[in-house]
């Protein structure tokens, strides 16, 4: 298998669980801008949509979406890893996974997209009020889906990254910055932030 990602773009959430699942794969960069992974390739005939993670399962098939490849790479390489379809954990989890997907990943993209003044203001608030709702989920859960970590872990911790490269202060939300932190220390994490160079 081969993980095209970008260095601590959303993909870094596809890049943790492939390690977490123990797959053996290889990882090319991609040049989101450029269009060309890193060995010059048209990143465009890998995913028309030129956007990361994209994974190529290594029998013709190019799987997108990182909410459906990470769910995929669990299930097929550590099948049981995950809580088990039609169980109330898996619907916890796949809520998870679609709020940081549709809410708090989404709120963070126009910071990248060089908003200023007012209208940055109002996208903190915002993106306060989207974390917000995982902090209070926190206070009974010890992980964003209950009480196993999965793959939206992995996903919460990937975007919130980005906090520290828009502006925003994510020490309002106690509960948040120690799950990032609890999911920093596992190693297959370590080994992604490793790879991708975004290691301290």
């Amino acid at each position: 298998m081969k993980l095209y990602y970008s260095p601590g773009a959303c993909s870094l959430a596809t890049h943790i669980t492939l390690n977490e699942a123990g797959v053996t794969f290889v990882a090319e960069k991609v040049d989101i801008r450029a269009g060309k992974t890193e060995t010059g390739a048209d990143f465009r005939a890998v995913n028309p949509r030129g956007a990361v993670p994209a994974l190529d399962l290594g029998n013709g098939e190019v799987l997108t979406e990182g909410v459906a490849i990470m769910q995929h790479v669990m299930d097929s390489a550590a099948p049981g890893a995950l809580p088990a379809p039609g169980t109330l954990a898996r619907a916890r989890m796949a809520e998870a996974l679609n709020y940081v997907s549709t809410e708090v990943h989404k709120t963070y993209t126009p910071f990248f997209y060089g908003i200023e003044g007012e209208a940055k203001e109002k996208q903190l608030a915002q993106l306060d009020a989207r974390l917000q709702v995982i902090e209070d989920r926190l206070a009974a859960r010890a992980w964003i889906a209950g009480e196993q970590y999965t793959p939206a872990d992995a996903y919460f911790f990937t975007v919130t990254n980005w906090s520290q490269h828009v502006g925003h202060d994510l020490s309002k939300f106690p509960r948040i910055v120690a799950l990032r932190a609890k999911v920093a220390a596992r190693p297959a994490v370590q080994k992604a932030l490793q790879a991708e160079g975004l290691a301290a």
